[in-house]
């Protein structure tokens, strides 16, 4: 064989560099990996490798984190848009980013990597250690005062829930819920409006993921469920489901795996 000419020496080097070079900032990812835990002096960082580079997910947390971190054992769905702030752990920073566990076991999914100076945070963990107290839906998780001293309960409010692909309600919905349960009660509400949702998340690579059959109508009426449990029992409650999943696009799958309430208040003015 001939060797290339220094022409195509030249283009080849350069194909190959950009095929290596990471995405630009505010490139969507979207894609499906097995997480990697870097152990620190302080607390351990969460990655995730696709495509030949290492991102940064998250840190290791309290469960009410609004991201809560993946679980080795698992491939996790990661989704988020590259960020131009200075690399953790050694990883490009995705923000924001949302997280899904996958179910399946997958033992393959087990690397864990020392802790090294160079990648020392130069940050606090976000809580003081201890466990968590956090709690799956009421029984006093939400501060007392979590809705603002402003808070108008002469007006209607609706309160999102997002949720982890195929996932219902977890720890970090908690604060939601408690400020759906103190605003109806305050508001002495007359109806709840629910309406859950089923979604998709489109993959970089082209290929899309649809969430389980029947998720929408089961997250509203969890919801229902909780908020009953809880005392709410003097309103109507509607429920209402919709599959969304033909709109995925890559880009803000995430923000379509929710649950809406909009509280209807009974003391109009």
């Amino acid at each position: 064989m001939k060797p290339l000419p220094i022409v195509g020496l030249v283009a080849l080097c350069m194909s190959q560099w950009a095929a290596a070079a990471p995405p630009a900032p505010g490139s969507h990812l979207s894609f499906v990996s097995c997480p990697i835990v870097r152990d620190t002096k302080t607390v351990p960082c969460w990655l995730a490798e696709h495509e030949g580079e290492t991102y940064f997910l998250t840190l290791q947390t309290d469960v009410s984190a609004p991201v809560n971190p993946p679980w080795l054992g698992h491939k996790v769905l990661v989704e988020g848009v590259v960020s131009d702030e200075p690399g953790i752990c050694g990883g490009v920073v995705l923000k924001p980013v949302a997280l899904s566990v996958m179910q399946e076991l997958d033992a393959s999914c087990n690397t864990i990597l020392p802790a090294e100076d160079r990648y020392e945070l130069t940050f606090e963990p976000p809580r003081p250690p201890g466990p968590s107290r956090g709690r799956l839906a009421f029984g006093g998780f939400a501060p007392p005062g979590s809705l603002p001293d402003d808070t108008d309960f002469t007006a209607d409010r609706r309160f999102t829930l997002q949720y982890e692909f195929d996932g219902m309600v977890g720890f970090r919905h908690a604060p939601t819920l408690q400020q759906i349960l103190d605003f109806a009660t305050q508001a002495k509400a007359r109806e709840l409006r629910i309406v859950g949702y089923r979604a998709a998340s489109r993959l970089s690579n082209g290929q899309t993921m649809i969430e389980r059959e029947d998720i929408e109508r089961e997250r509203a009426e969890q919801i229902r469920e909780l908020l009953k449990g809880a005392g709410l029992t003097q309103v109507r409650y509607r429920l209402e489901w919709k599959d969304v999943a033909a709109s995925a696009d890559g880009k803000d799958d995430a923000a379509n795996r929710r649950a809406e309430v909009l509280v209807l208040s009974g003391r109009k003015r």
